[in-house]
């Protein structure tokens, strides 16, 4: 019985897996001893199932950290595993050829000043890469947010992974890479809410009635139908200027991208009111004095 069993363990170990081995070495044998390369049926196959298991493997890592993300940011954080996949593929190629007897060392030598080349040139194409994942990853911006960025005011209608869209209040597109968003300071005023604070300033003539000038200014907010009637809006007597009383009148809206709108509708109204009730919007004035010198009379010596 066990001399059967040991002719089944030759059988098994000679014929058949002996001829899955030859099988596995049919192919390409170029060379002798640690010079010698093969590229193999075998070496094929390893090279497949790597990839293959690379890509599994590379599935189930983009859905556990992508779970949680809303639709729109799967999509962008995809661009990031595609990157990550061809870097991975990559190295198991090289894998393979090393395995198959090819010295890659002198590929990676011969590639090392192309790759730092490439890493100068591509430096700000990273830096606007790493800045998109950040931005994916903290959400510290969200399609529709109204930044303010080196002064330009802009609705954002579109995040990529290296550069981010959005549309101006003259209706023109500005494209922002995203590593500004990591190394500039931005002001966003929807983040928090949409509800934002605006401001306007007027002045009036000095001995108007500031009572009188503070409810006009509280009536010309209050009227505007793009105003929020909570919180309120309330008056600021700001300063006393060179020529004129400075006041602040400051009222709360939801849409802060059509603020210029809004505003100018409430200086219409502020004109108008105080048209109505003879207040006096004044301009610059300057008193000038002259002062007229004569010249002494010089004493003459008969």
């Amino acid at each position: 019985m066990q001399e059967g069993t040991e002719e089944i363990k030759e059988i098994i170990k000679e014929d058949i897996w002996g001829s899955i081995k030859e099988f596995l070495n049919i192919g390409i044998h170029l060379g002798e001893g640690e010079k010698s390369i093969h590229l193999t049926i075998g070496l094929l196959l390893l090279l497949i199932i790597s990839i293959v298991a690379t890509k599994v493997i590379m599935k189930w890592l983009r859905s556990l950290f992508t779970r949680k993300m809303q639709q729109e940011d799967k999509r962008r954080f995809s661009s990031v595993f595609k990157f990550i996949n061809y870097v991975i593929y990559l190295i198991v190629v090289l894998l393979t050829l090393s395995a198959a007897g090819i010295n890659i060392t002198l590929i990676i030598t011969a590639s090392a000043a192309l790759f730092v080349g490439l890493g100068l040139a591509l430096q700000e194409f990273f830096r606007d890469i790493l800045g998109g994942i950040f931005i994916i990853i903290d959400k510290s911006l969200q399609v529709g947010d109204v930044v303010n960025i080196n002064g330009n005011i802009c609705k954002i209608f579109e995040i990529k992974l290296r550069t981010t869209r959005g549309i101006t209040r003259d209706d023109k597109v500005v494209v922002i890479p995203n590593h500004k968003f990591m190394s500039d300071i931005v002001y966003n005023h929807t983040q928090n809410h949409n509800t934002t604070r605006e401001s306007v300033q007027v002045g009036v003539a000095y001995g108007s009635d500031v009572e009188l000038v503070t409810r006009l200014l509280e009536e010309a907010a209050i009227e505007e139908k793009q105003v929020l009637k909570e919180p309120q809006p309330f008056v600021f007597f700001s300063d006393f200027g060179d020529s004129a009383l400075l006041f602040t009148v400051h009222f709360f809206i939801k849409d802060s991208f059509r603020d210029p709108r809004i505003k100018s509708n409430i200086r219409y109204a502020i004109n108008t009111k105080f048209k109505q009730n003879n207040v006096t919007i004044p301009f610059p004035q300057r008193d000038v004095h002259i002062f007229q010198h004569q010249k002494p009379q010089s004493n003459k010596v008969s």
